[in-house]
């Protein structure tokens, strides 16, 4: 059977031209400009938060910090005291004794000052007491005077006084005699 060419075939949809009024679609509304400032408050409200939040807890640690440094400074000689403790018990109980013969004071006197350099080991205190003919270290040892001696130049001839370290930290520098240049 012939076609005419006028008509549609039946199983082919027709193709309409559109005009925009016409679309039964129509595309998403923009956000209205009170939605937008809506949202914009909601977000500076979480941001606002947030800030509050982080700040408290910064002056909190830092707070806690100096809390932390102040009992720091009250206590840090808890442990040195607490190991000193012994010593003054052993030098009261020396003075208490009545007829002590020079014999025992000496005996005493020696113990006690064992406990006490115990007592500074403890706490990381060590005397520098340097041998005769060691290098002379500004550092670690003052120089009372400069002597001539039989031995190489700056190098310790006496010590004088001994000195102290706390934690590799000079707390009192040795009192020494140096060797003069020849």
């Amino acid at each position: 059977m012939a076609m005419n060419p006028n008509e549609a075939e039946p199983n082919l949809p027709t193709v309409t031209d559109p005009s925009p009024d016409s679309n039964p679609e129509t595309p998403a509304q923009a956000p209205s400009a009170s939605d937008d400032l809506a949202a914009l408050q909601a977000r500076h409200a979480e941001v606002s938060d947030a800030y509050l939040r982080a700040k408290a807890e910064a002056e909190n640690t830092r707070r806690r910090a100096e809390e932390e440094v102040a009992k720091a400074r009250k206590f840090a000689v808890e442990s040195f005291a607490e190991s000193l403790l012994p010593v003054a018990d052993s030098l009261e109980a020396a003075i208490a004794i009545e007829n002590a013969t020079a014999e025992q004071l000496l005996e005493g006197t020696h113990a006690t000052l064992r406990q006490l350099r115990q007592a500074l080991e403890r706490n990381r205190v060590l005397a520098v007491d340097p041998p005769a003919g060691t290098k002379f270290d500004p550092h670690r040892h003052q120089a009372i005077s400069v002597v001539p001696a039989a031995q190489e130049a700056n190098t310790i001839v006496a010590v004088l006084q001994k000195g102290y370290l706390i934690a590799d930290r000079v707390l009192r520098p040795a009192l020494v005699t140096v060797a003069a240049p020849k």
